[in-house]
């Protein structure tokens, strides 16, 4: 009997063995499939990320083609005034430029609204407020081209894009046949009565593996004398 006692202890032993090893097969395979699991989640996150940030920008930028497009400025109103009502200006201001315009780009909701699709847009950089370090494109909106100081007039103001390394914006002078780095309607000389035919956006940006992109697009204005309009 004992020969016979042996031989089971030595199979019990070596079914064991043979359980912890099938264990560790199935451990590694297990680390593995999770591994691979986790790692295709991690690149689904960061191409939703890189889809979401592109659409961001796409968004973004048709918007300031189609605000730009309907761009306009008028001759009917007090020539005298110190701040027109109508106006298109445009300042290199470093990193970010600012832009300030009357468009007539403005959706009216209401059939009774107390308003028209005049409005006026400005354009300009402000610190994003979770995080100081990162800048953003801003859109302000005032619905009716303010008499006075437009920076206390009532407006909407929204985040256009965060997070830009760089906005320029670049206006096209068509009798001049060349682009310039900054435009003013008001003033008594240079630009004074008209808009550019066309504007340039360049906006930079940084992408998820730290490279700095660049995105350009462009609008042609509709418009680019001042409207006037004669009464007898």
């Amino acid at each position: 009997m004992r020969p016979v006692s042996s031989q089971m202890e030595r199979q019990a032993g070596m079914t064991t063995i043979e359980i912890m090893v099938s264990m560790a097969i199935m451990l590694g395979m297990f680390t593995m499939a999770w591994s691979s699991f986790s790692g295709g989640l991690a690149i689904k996150r960061d191409s939703e990320a890189i889809n979401e940030r592109f659409h961001e920008i796409r968004i973004a930028m048709g918007r300031m083609v189609e605000d730009l497009s309907s761009a306009y400025i008028s001759a009917n109103e007090d020539q005298s005034l110190e701040e027109r009502r109508t106006f298109f200006i445009g300042k290199d201001s470093g990193k970010v430029d600012e832009l300030r315009f009357t468009s007539m780009g403005h959706r009216v909701l209401w059939a009774d609204a107390n308003e028209s699709e005049q409005t006026m847009l400005a354009y300009f950089e402000e610190s994003d407020q979770e995080d100081s370090s990162k800048k953003n494109l801003i859109r302000r909106e005032n619905r009716r081209p303010p008499d006075e100081d437009w920076e206390n007039e009532p407006a909407e103001i929204e985040v256009l894009l965060r997070d830009v390394k760089s906005v320029q914006i670049e206006y096209y002078d068509w009798p001049e046949k060349s682009w310039r780095e900054g435009w003013d309607s008001t003033a008594i000389d240079g630009q004074r009565g008209r808009l550019p035919s066309r504007v340039r956006i360049t906006v930079e940006l940084e992408n998820e593996q730290g490279d700095e992109v660049k995105f350009v697009t462009q609008a042609r204005l509709m418009l680019q004398e001042e409207l006037k309009f004669f009464t007898n």
